[in-house]
């Protein structure tokens, strides 16, 4: 059984995760992926793979980019 503070604890952290600002970032990683990859390939399949690819490649460069900086301050 989950106590109250367990679930006020999940509350909050859901709530803290909801309102990063970091979720303004997905629709820019999707649509530059998309782009890009549309200019590399003409069928939907690459595209898609690619697209994929280059957003996971766009992720992982700001997660190392983001330890650096979290590092330094």
């Amino acid at each position: 059984m989950i106590s109250a503070i367990n679930m006020l604890i999940c509350a909050t952290l859901f709530q803290r995760l909801w309102d990063a600002d970091i979720w303004y970032s997905l629709p820019a990683i999707i649509a530059i992926s998309l782009v890009y990859a549309a200019t590399r390939h003409e069928a939907m399949g690459p595209i898609l793979h690619h697209a994929l690819r280059t957003a996971l490649w766009i992720a992982g460069f700001m997660a190392v980019f983001f330890l650096i900086l979290r590092l330094i301050s």
